[in-house]
């Protein structure tokens, strides 16, 4: 099974045939609009088999799948304490394994923004991780480089919790690099490409 991850930012009605000569069984996409509210006969109908969810309807997250592939949306929690996290999007794929979209977010948290929010989320959902396999995979908009010390949320603990679950970066462990020396970007600040890092737009699997 393929399975690929894009940050469309914005407007997939406009974009997704392109999505085409990679022949992906599954594709999570992160700033797309809802397919049941647009108007794109042709988006509508190419998005026929799929998970959305979002804030507004121009912008969120989705989980698209072919006709022949069964995905199943899992009642997950989005909260921690009082809090709401955001984007985080579980499925269950053919009755055999779990997958979890992610697309972490500020959030208007001054300092649980982005990949605290993904710590949140794992901490209410951790029991879950056990029942099935597990892939998780989208846009954390983080990576080593930004940790910071003073919290026990960062992008390293998050890496180190997973790991300690049977749960590893494909990225790092096919090409045998470290956290925050990854040699292929991911993604290119305010499309400049001699702007380029790995943002953390990758995916984990339990081994």
């Amino acid at each position: 099974m393929k399975i690929v991850t894009w940050n469309c930012n914005g407007t997939l009605r406009d974009k997704f045939e392109t999505l085409h000569k990679l022949n992906a069984d599954i594709y999570i996409i992160q700033e797309c609009e809802n397919p049941k509210e647009t108007k794109h006969e042709r988006y509508r109908e190419w998005s026929s088999n799929s998970l959305w969810i979002g804030d507004i309807p121009n912008r969120g997250l989705g989980i698209f799948a072919g006709r022949n592939i069964k995905i199943t949306s899992l009642p997950w929690s989005n909260h921690f304490q009082d809090h709401t996290v955001k984007y985080f999007l579980p499925c269950l794929v053919n009755n055999d394994f779990q997958l979890l979209g992610i697309w972490t977010h500020q959030n208007n948290s001054p300092t649980f923004e982005y990949i605290g929010q993904f710590w949140k989320y794992l901490q209410t959902n951790k029991r879950y991780f056990f029942e099935r396999e597990i892939i998780i995979a989208g846009d954390f908009n983080s990576n080593v480089i930004w940790d910071k010390w003073d919290r026990w949320w960062n992008h390293s603990d998050v890496v180190k919790e997973l790991k300690e679950m049977g749960i590893e970066s494909v990225y790092h462990k096919m090409r045998c690099e470290e956290q925050g020396n990854e040699s292929v970007p991911t993604f290119y600040m305010h499309r400049i490409i001699t702007n380029n890092y790995n943002t953390g737009r990758e995916t984990f699997l339990q081994q």
